[in-house]
């Protein structure tokens, strides 16, 4: 049974223990600003992988909003919401979820 996770915010596919041991290569940042885990900024439920060799060289990867993310696998919808206080420092936070924000 696979225990990958993807990351809320930026779609990256990874274990559960790359991301509890190394956190998000992308959002680690963010996530520690906001004091909150990577974990709860993960979800195990997600559609869709789309590999991405050259992301600031793919138009998938601009469409996805990963183009100036590291090459990896990444989910094209993430199920699950982000801490609102992730959400608060991000002035342009669309989910992956595919749900709008209000």
């Amino acid at each position: 049974m696979s225990s990958d996770r993807a990351c809320m915010l930026c779609g990256i596919v990874q274990t559960t223990n790359e991301f509890s041991n190394d956190g998000c290569p992308n959002c680690q940042g963010i996530f520690e600003e906001a004091g909150v885990s990577t974990i709860e900024c993960t979800s195990p439920s997600f559609e869709g992988l789309i590999g991405m060799c050259k992301p600031n060289k793919s138009w998938v990867a601009k469409w996805m909003s990963v183009d100036q993310y590291i090459p990896g696998m990444y989910a094209v919808k993430v199920d699950g919401r982000l801490p609102i206080e992730v959400v608060d420092l991000l002035p342009f936070y669309k989910p992956r979820d595919g749900s709008q924000v209000e």
